[in-house]
């Protein structure tokens, strides 16, 4: 197995154990994250509408049926009320009947920006942001990082204080393809990290944004920093592990991949775990 491709598995153990943990209500991406496979250009600018199209090809006619109740609900009254509640019902369509991640988060962030509160802003940004950083495709991750924007620079208007979206709207620009200038997300989050060392939050998308671009000696000091401090992070962990074999330190990577291993409870995880390190050791 080629390192890109444990990459792969290693990121979809993280959003299996996820799904299990947590109960997502839609599938996770793609998850290489690949420095080579990240840096791709941008070959086409996606459109909701098209992504929508694909959406509806994959629900039922019963379903067919309701999306169509929910569009065309006739608006009355209160025009922005109404559209905030028809947002929401489409928004729980595509969550918790369809399954379908695209559509569920744009009316999640359409409600978000008619509701224009920081919290309902920054939940909806956070639905892109969590995709974006497993999404390989760059046309994919553009529209994710794009609409995250929008809305986590709704959310500063509103409390420019929040350090967590700074952090999230430094993501976007490093891992959304959305500047050729990544320093532009860089450096307000080392600004966060050299007044607040311990901010998890922080540490970890420098070190992931040192990982995409095959930084790993300056990626793993990151997650190092994460680990000594919170040895029960799982991302940090196996994200250490992956650095380590991505830079070809076999040793370092079987250290940290025995360590993943035992906080996984997943047998398939630990399966593909086992698998990696009998590869190292060869």
């Amino acid at each position: 197995m080629k390192k890109q491709q444990w990459v792969l598995i290693g990121g979809a153990i993280v959003l299996f154990i996820g799904l299990l943990v947590f109960g997502k209500t839609v599938s996770p991406k793609n998850t290489n994250t690949s420095p080579q496979t990240a840096q791709q250009p941008v070959n086409q600018t996606i459109k909701f509408e098209d992504l929508l199209q694909k959406a509806k090809e994959k629900i039922s006619p019963a379903q067919s049926q309701r999306l169509m109740q929910l569009e065309s609900a006739v608006v009355r009254g209160d025009v922005k009320e109404q559209q905030l509640k028809v947002y929401r019902k489409l928004a729980g369509f595509w969550a918790d009947s369809a399954h379908i991640f695209e559509p569920y988060a744009y009316y999640t962030a359409e409600a978000a920006k008619l509701e224009n509160s920081e919290k309902s802003l920054t939940f909806a940004a956070h639905l892109f942001l969590d995709n974006l950083m497993t999404e390989s495709q760059p046309a994919m991750q553009n529209w994710l990082a794009v609409n995250a924007k929008v809305l986590l620079e709704k959310a500063l208007v509103i409390n420019p204080a929040n350090d967590s979206s700074k952090i999230g709207l430094g993501a976007c620009y490093i891992f959304g393809n959305i500047s050729d200038n990544p320093m532009q997300g860089i450096a307000p989050i080392r600004e966060i990290v050299q007044k607040d060392p311990d901010n998890v939050y922080a540490q970890m998308i420098l070190g992931l944004g040192g990982k995409k671009s095959g930084q790993y000696d300056k990626a793993i000091e990151r997650f190092e920093l994460i680990v000594k401090k919170h040895p029960d992070n799982m991302e940090a962990t196996l994200n250490m592990a992956e650095s380590y074999d991505l830079k070809g330190d076999k040793i370092n990577a079987i250290k940290w991949y025995e360590v993943i291993k035992k906080m996984v409870n997943v047998p398939e995880a630990k399966a593909e775990i086992d698998k990696r390190i009998t590869e190292l050791k060869k």
